[in-house]
C-alpha cells in the first residue's frame, strides 16, 4: 500500500500552497476503514491535502502500520469488525498517548461520542463528513502534536542547560546578569540590586551568598516594606529587655542573626529615614547598639540590598539618604523586566507548567500554541512573580487538559481593551472615592501586583495596604 504520488501542475498552485505542501508532506496519516470505497475516498482527500497516506482495512492491521510507519495521526471508523475504533484508541494511546486520534462513524450517538473522548480520541465526526471541517480537525491535531514534541524536546534540552544555578533565561539580556553575579560573587563588598517587583531580586541575593565564601553562614532576608515603621529598628537591630512596652525579653536583631553570612535588606528605599543613618553606622563601622542597649556589638555580615524603584530617583524624591545610596552601591546590579527577555517567557512559563504539574497532580500539560502566543504578547507589569501565578492558575483551571487561552486572566486575553485604559469619573464623585477607583483599577491593570502599582500611582507600597485595608478589602 504504499504512496502515490499527487500529480499537479505546478502553474495550479501559489507559492504559499507550495510551501504549505512541502511542510505538510512530511506528516503521515493512518486511515483505517473496513469500507474500500470510503477508504480511497479519504485518501485521495488526503493526498490533496498534502499529507502522507497508510491505509488499513480493520484494527489489527492499524496496530501493526502504527508499529512500522509510526504515522502522526490516525483517522479511524468506529464500527468494524474485531475491534472497533474505541478499542483501537485505547490500543494504541498505550504505545503513545500524544498521538492524534480522531473517529467517524456513520451511527454516531452522544453516548458513544462521550465513550470516544473519554478514551482519548481528540475529536468524533459523523458521516457523511464535512470535508472541511474534516481537514480543520486535522491541521489543529497536527499542530498540536507538534507542540507536544516541541515541548518534549525543550524539557530534554532544559534538563541539560536552562540558565544559571536557579534563574531560568537563555536571553542575552539574562546572560549578561549571569557574568555579572559571578563577579559579585567574588567579591564581599555591599551590592544594590536593582529591579522591578518580580524579577527576581531575592534570588540574585541568595544565589550571591551561595557563590561566595560566606555560603556556610546564614543568609537573612528583611523586606522594609512589609514592617510598620515603629517595629523596623527592633526588627533591624534588636532590643534589650524592657526598651519599649511588651518587650518582656532581649530580642536578636537581622544583623547579629546574619553574623558570619549575608544580611538582604530589600526594598532599602521604603526603609523610615530616621533609622537610615543608624544603619549608614553599621556598614560603616559593623558595630551598632541594640534599641535601649548601651553595649556595643560587633558583626561581620555582608549587606545586599535592593529596591523596585530607580535608586537615584528615590535619593531625588527623599526616600533614601544620599550617603547611604553611596554605602549601598558599591557594586550594583539592573535586573531587566521580563518584557525585555527576549525568548525568555516562553522558557519560564515550561518551566513552570512542568513545575505545577507535578505539584497538583497534573500529568505533562501543554499550551496551545495560540495560548503562548498570548503570554509572550503580554507586557508582564509583574515581570516573573506574574507569569508563575498565571501558570499556575491556568494549570488548575485546565485540569490536565490543553491549557486554553481561556484559562487566561482576562487581562492577558484582551490587553488592549480600551475599559483598562479609562478611569470613569462622574459629577458627585469625592476626591476620596476618585482615588479608591483608581487604586483598585490599577491594582486590576497590575495582576494585584502592589509594588508595580505604587510605582505607577507614585506612592509607596505601604500607602497602598493601608488604603486597602481603609477599604476593608483584602487582595
Amino acid at each position: 500500500m504504499g504512496s502515490r504520488p499527487t500529480e499537479r501542475s505546478p502553474d495550479s498552485r501559489t507559492l504559499k500552497e507550495g510551501l504549505d505542501q512541502v511542510r505538510e508532506e512530511t506528516v503521515s496519516v493512518l486511515v483505517v476503514d473496513d469500507d474500500d470505497t470510503m477508504r480511497h475516498i479519504l485518501e485521495m482527500r488526503l493526498r490533496k491535502w498534502g499529507f502522507r497516506v497508510l491505509l488499513a482495512a480493520d484494527a489489527r492491521e492499524a496496530v501493526e502500520l502504527v508499529r512500522t510507519g509510526d504515522p502522526a495521526l490516525v483517522l479511524s471508523d468506529v464500527v468494524m469488525p474485531d475491534m472497533s475504533g474505541i478499542e483501537l484508541v485505547r490500543e494504541l494511546k498505550g504505545s503513545d498517548p500524544d498521538r492524534p486520534i480522531v473517529l467517524i462513524t456513520a451511527h454516531g450517538t452522544v453516548e458513544m461520542a462521550v465513550e470516544a473522548i473519554k478514551s482519548g480520541a481528540v475529536d468524533f465526526l459523523t458521516k457523511p463528513l464535512n470535508y472541511p471541517n474534516l481537514r480543520a480537525v486535522l491541521d489543529q491535531a497536527r499542530r498540536d502534536r507538534e507542540t507536544v514534541s516541541r515541548s518534549r524536546e525543550l524539557s530534554t534540552d532544559l534538563a541539560e542547560t536552562k540558565g544559571f544555578g536557579p534563574f531560568i533565561g537563555l536571553s542575552p539580556q539574562m546572560k549578561e546578569v549571569y557574568e555579572v553575579l559571578k563577579g559579585l560573587a567574588e567579591s564581599d563588598a555591599s551590592v544594590l540590586i536593582h529591579g522591578e517587583s518580580g524579577t527576581g531580586k531575592e534570588l540574585v541575593a541568595r544565589t550571591i551568598h551561595e557563590l561566595s565564601s560566606r555560603r556556610p553562614g546564614p543568609f537573612v532576608a528583611v523586606n522594609a516594606a512589609a514592617i510598620p515603621g515603629e517595629l523596623m529598628e527592633s526588627q533591624v537591630f534588636g532590643h534589650e529587655k524592657g526598651a519599649f512596652t511588651g518587650a518582656s525579653g532581649e530580642g536578636v536583631g537581622c544583623f547579629e542573626l546574619a553574623d558570619g553570612g549575608t544580611l538582604f535588606l530589600d526594598e532599602i528605599s521604603e526603609m523610615p529615614l530616621q533609622l537610615q543613618p543608624k544603619l549608614l553606622r553599621v556598614l560603616d563601622e559593623a558595630r551598632f547598639r541594640r534599641v535601649g542597649g548601651t553595649r556595643e556589638i560587633s558583626v561581620d555580615t555582608r549587606t545586599l540590598s535592593a529596591t523596585n524603584r530607580d535608586p537615584r530617583e528615590s535619593v531625588r524624591d527623599g526616600h533614601l539618604r544620599e550617603d547611604l545610596y553611596y554605602r549601598l552601591n558599591v557594586l550594583s546590579l539592573r535586573l531587566p523586566p521580563l518584557r525585555e527577555r527576549d525568548g525568555d517567557v516562553s522558557l519560564l512559563a515550561h518551566c513552570f507548567l512542568e513545575h505545577f504539574g507535578e505539584k497538583h497532580g497534573v500529568s505533562s500539560p501543554v499550551m496551545r500554541e495560540e495560548t503562548l502566543e498570548m503570554l509572550e504578547r503580554y507586557r508582564w507589569p509583574g515581570n516573573v512573580r506574574e507569569l508563575r501565578n498565571v501558570v499556575e492558575r491556568a494549570t488548575i483551571l485546565a485540569r490536565g487538559g490543553w491549557i486554553e487561552p481561556s484559562h487566561l486572566p482576562p487581562y492577558i486575553r484582551h490587553p488592549d481593551d480600551s475599559q483598562m485604559d479609562q478611569l470613569v469619573v462622574t459629577p458627585g464623585f469625592t476626591a476620596a472615592e476618585v482615588e479608591k477607583q483608581l487604586i483598585l483599577q490599577t491594582l486590576d491593570e497590575t495582576g494585584d501586583n502592589k509594588a508595580e502599582a505604587a510605582r505607577r500611582l507614585g506612592l509607596n507600597v505601604k500607602t497602598i495596604r493601608n488604603k486597602l485595608k481603609s477599604y476593608g478589602i483584602e487582595r
